[in-house]
């Protein structure tokens, strides 16, 4: 007996022995096995953590607990995590260890905890799922190669606490669920497998831009059998919640070589019109509880016939409801009269013939009853649209039955009595000739707010008349802050607009007697991200949706602090950029000429732009225009008109006022008449107090024309002359916006001004050269406006002044010089000839005397004789 407890202790140490170790053994195998799929099947990163093997945990299975599973793309998606999970396990049997990499392991169970899967498809078709290996054709691989992966015979499986995103950019499709947790349970019943399934969780579903699931919580019970040998799928017995909606469905979906058959049945459990709300997004609709309804509504299709590269199943789907209403316990009216009958067919199987009738949809709200009717067909292809509306709507009666969960605030009646057919591919081609449209519509009493809109906007009437060839706005009232309009025209797409989200264009005659530019200009603010990250943008912005035409007349407009008078011109908005021609109108009791751009497309606005301004007054334009106080500062001292032509284009600040530091171009000024006044300004008074013989505040400073450069924040000024009590004064130089300057001038001064120090020279002048002769004073301005530096250089103005009296002295001596010689020679010369010639034999010696006399005269005025060298030897 001992001897057999002793082989029994022994076998138990030996299996404690080998399930201790057996783990370790095997440990490489089960690695080996996953890096051996993972390389000879998938394009992608994949790691993991760690991977643990235990025959306790899932005795007497094997449990392989994989930690921290990756999977993340290569290019096109290189860098993204295609599917991650914190922990997954796989039961299965123990001998399906001792398998060599190679060969095929069987799982029975596997439970994946806290995983995140991100499907995405980008806008050319290329999916990040797409990372199995594709093999060389030219390659055959052997039946045992094929399947050296993992097969599974699950019992169980489940998936907790996950999330799935899938984003699909081509058709803008964003289904995101989170919360997920799924579960099935397998059964075998003779060839066929019974799955089980339970499915909890969260959807957000957005369908271009707009919401119809937001956090919904969907619930799905469904049994499905697998007959895997015939490759069939049946539903029996499945309830689904979605969006509150009940659903039940049954069929199945069997797969062939060449074509999938479905056969598909869908209803709800009840015609409780409560089903109806349920349909309608959340984004539109508040808490159920409470509605009193009556009346049915229901949902049923069919989805039959087989699927392939040609065809479609066919469906039949019915939507109705019969004389329903319901009515919300916290608002004071209902909706009621509700009739809806809309179908969903497709009869042939072919994806282009599916259509969407809507043979009735009507309501009521109080007196106001509104009704449509119409088709949709040719969906996936050239949809072609065809609907009726009629009726009369008070939107304000929209917010007191129904609680629309809107930003913006709607109010006033609205009338139409529209017929329309098109197409989207004309409207995508702009090929408006083939939109029919006829009828009338109106709205009054019009009221608008919204966070897009600075202000509340006003339609006291608006009529619009559709014809085949045109949709015509006949008449506008409008109002918004302290703006009004009258407008007609014409809309050239109006339905590309509304459904193809085109450019709304059209062109508008617009009459005013007040428009603020500030009433229609948006303040467009970041993301929530980009505000924590970066300062907060509230730049106004030209709205995008426009491509419009106006030409305008309006007594009084006001762009930031500026009143502008008897405006008028022509404005095309397009692409978020304004063109402005032919804009006249009167401001600073002068004229102003404008034509140009201003551009909100990029993140800094732009402009461009040609300004005439003709004989406006300076002081105002001082005032009220940062420009001009840029461009010349000394203005603040002038009183009197000015005329300019300026070319300039720059970055405008948030509330689109040019940014005087990125200005380029240039300027023409013209002072027509202008009064100096030295105390507004340091830089003349310093300037003025220097100068004593330069009266400033006496200046009249007429037709003075000058050229103007500006460029990197400083302005240039060519030189320029003009003329003060008989002094000309040149100057030239350049100033920047901050009010640094770097100016020459040059004062041609009458030297008597210059004072003692030049007494002494102008004494030599006789009394009218004194009042005459004038010298060039320079004068340099440096430092800044406020706090100027003034630099006379008196020295240099002596210096010439002493050359020019120096100059003045020799050509006086020299002058004086050959005065005298002109005369003794003449005298000579006329007493030669009054001698008389007696004699031939005294000729010869009176000339020669003459001609020594000559020479002895000039020699005495023009210089002394040369004295002989009596170092020089005779020769």
């Amino acid at each position: 007996m001992k001897k057999v407890l002793k082989i029994l202790g022994i076998f138990l140490l030996l299996f404690i022995i080998g399930i201790i170790s057996i783990p370790f053994l095997f440990k490489g195998t089960i690695q080996d096995k996953v890096r051996y799929l993972v390389n000879e099947h998938v394009h992608a990163k994949v790691d993991f953590a760690n991977l643990d093997i235990s025959l306790i945990r899932s005795f007497p299975q094997a449990s392989v607990v994989i930690d921290e599973f990756s999977i993340i793309n290569y290019t096109p998606f290189e860098g993204d995590t295609l599917a991650y999970s914190k922990k997954i396990a796989l039961d299965m049997s123990i001998k399906e260890l001792f398998k060599n990499a190679s060969e095929p392991i069987s799982v029975q169970k596997i439970v994946i905890d806290e995983a995140n899967i991100a499907i995405k498809t980008d806008s050319l078709g290329n999916s990040n799922v797409d990372i199995v290996r594709k093999q060389d054709d030219a390659t055959e691989t052997s039946p045992e190669e094929e399947s050296g992966a993992f097969t599974f015979a699950l019992d169980h499986y489940e998936i907790n606490d996950s999330r799935i995103l899938f984003r699909d950019d081509i058709s803008k499709t964003i289904l995101a669920m989170t919360d997920l947790n799924h579960s099935g349970d397998g059964s075998i019943s003779g060839e066929k497998i019974i799955l089980d399934t339970k499915t909890n969780t969260e959807a957000s579903l957005n369908l271009d831009g707009t919401k119809y699931l937001n956090k919904n919580k969907l619930q799905l019970d469904a049994q499905i059998e697998l007959d895997l040998e015939n490759q069939r799928y049946s539903f029996k017995e499945n309830k689904a919640l979605v969006n509150r909606l009940p659903l039940e469905f049954a069929g199945y979906v069997q797969l062939f070589e060449k074509y999938t058959d479905v056969d598909l049945s869908f209803k709800t459990p009840s015609s409780d019109f409560k089903n109806f709300l349920a349909v309608i997004p959340e984004t539109y609709v508040k808490n159920l509880d409470g509605v009193q309804t009556s009346g049915d509504f229901s949902i049923n299709g069919i989805i039959k016939g087989k699927s392939d590269d040609t065809y479609i199943p066919k469906m039949d789907i019915k939507i109705a409801s019969s004389n329903a209403s319901f009515k919300y316990p916290d608002l004071p009216k209902g909706v009621k009269n509700i009739n809806i009958d809309t179908k969903i067919k497709n009869e042939t199987g072919l994806v282009d013939d599916t259509y969407i009738n809507i043979d009735n949809l009507t309501f009521k709200i109080d007196q106001d009853s509104f009704a449509a009717k119409g088709s949709l067909r040719n969906l996936t292809k050239n949809m072609i649209v065809d609907m009726m509306l009629k009726g009369t709507l008070n939107l304000a009666n929209l917010n007191q039955a129904y609680p629309l969960q809107l930003e913006e605030k709607v109010n006033g009646i609205v009338n139409a009595d529209v017929k329309t057919h098109f197409d989207m591919q004309s409207l995508e081609k702009e090929q408006y000739q083939n939109i029919k449209s006829s009828g009338t519509a109106s709205i009054s009493k019009f009221t608008y707010a919204s966070t897009d809109t600075p202000n509340e906007i006003k339609i006291e009437n608006a009529d619009v008349s559709f014809t085949p060839e045109t949709i015509s706005l006949d008449k506008m009232q409008a109002t918004t802050g302290r703006s009004d309009l009258a407008a007609t025209g014409t809309i050239q797409n109006l339905m590309g607009f509304l459904f193809a989200k085109q450019d709304l264009k059209g062109d508008f005659n617009v009459n005013s007697n007040v428009f603020a530019v500030d009433d229609f200009m948006v303040s467009e603010q970041e993301s929530e991200e980009e505000v924590a990250s970066t300062t907060e943008d509230e730049t106004m912005r030209i709205p995008s949706f426009l491509d419009a035409t106006l030409n305008f007349d309006t007594k009084k407009v006001f762009y930031d602090n500026l009143e502008l008078q008897n405006t008028k011109g022509t404005v095309k908005i397009k692409d978020e950029t304004a063109y402005l021609e032919n804009v006249t109108s009167n401001i600073f009791d002068g004229g102003m000429a404008l034509n140009g751009n201003v551009s909100t497309k990029a993140k800094v606005p732009t402009f461009d732009m040609a300004l005439d301004l003709s004989k406006i007054d300076i002081v105002k334009s001082f005032n009220n225009l940062e420009l001009i106080k840029g461009l010349a500062p000394i203005a603040k001292a002038l009183t009197g008109n000015l005329t300019t032509k300026i070319n300039l284009n720059g970055k405008l600040n948030e509330n689109l006022i040019p940014v005087l530091t990125s200005l380029k171009g240039k300027a023409l000024a013209e002072i027509l008449n202008a009064q100096v006044s030295t105390t507004k300004t340091p830089f003349l008074a310093t300037l003025d107090n220097q100068l004593n013989f330069l009266e400033i505040d006496q200046l009249n400073l007429k037709d003075i024309k000058t050229n103007l450069s500006f460029d990197d924040g400083k302005i240039n000024v060519k030189p320029f002359e003009f003329d003060v009590k008989g002094i000309k004064i040149t100057a030239g130089g350049d100033h920047s916006f901050d009010q640094n300057m770097n100016y020459n001038i040059k004062l041609d001064v009458p030297a008597k001004y210059l004072g003692s120090e030049v007494g002494n020279l102008i004494s030599q002048l006789d009394q009218k050269e004194a009042n005459t002769m004038t010298v060039g004073l320079p004068i340099g301005l440096s430092g800044n406006f406020k706090n100027p530096k003034i630099n006379l250089n008196t020295d240099l103005a002596i210096k010439q002044l002493t050359q020019q009296i120096v100059d003045k002295q020799k050509e006086k001596v020299k002058g004086e010089l050959i005065g005298k010689g002109q005369k003794v020679i003449t005298d000579l010369l006329g007493n030669s000839k009054n001698q008389n010639d007696s004699s031939n034999a005294n000729t010869n010696n009176t000339e020669e005397t003459l001609k020594n006399t000559a020479k002895n005269i000039l020699g005495g005025f023009l210089g002394k004789k040369k004295k002989k060298d009596s170092t020089k030897t005779k020769n």
